[in-house]
């Protein structure tokens, strides 16, 4: 039997980290989506506070990273407007490290 820390962060494997959120239709298919592309362990909170948390731990070594953000702007109105305070976690990251970079991509 695999002897798994389920506390432990995954591995990020690719750089870029493309983020499509075609396939969102509520904000809990957002969290999803960002628990599975940053390697978020089984018990993130799945709320802003928590992305902020543990984006920090994730991105805080010398590596830059980019994350592309696609079809943001395929969403409802009511989801893209949660995503835009998503946004502001981001932008919030790259202000205290600037190896973390993220774009949106022209929908």
């Amino acid at each position: 039997m695999e002897n798994k820390n389920e506390f432990a962060l995954k591995e990020i494997t690719e750089n870029s980290i493309k983020l499509n959120f075609s396939d969102c239709k509520t904000l809990a298919d957002v969290h999803l989506l960002l628990k599975m592309k940053f390697g978020f362990h089984d018990f993130y909170g799945a709320n802003l506070d928590a992305l902020w948390d543990l984006m920090q731990d994730v991105f805080s070594d010398d590596e830059e990273y980019l994350v592309e953000i696609y079809n943001l702007n395929k969403m409802n109105s009511a989801l893209r407007n949660s995503c835009e305070k998503m946004l502001e976690v981001f932008e919030d990251l790259h202000n205290i490290n600037s190896n973390f970079k993220f774009t949106i991509v022209g929908d």
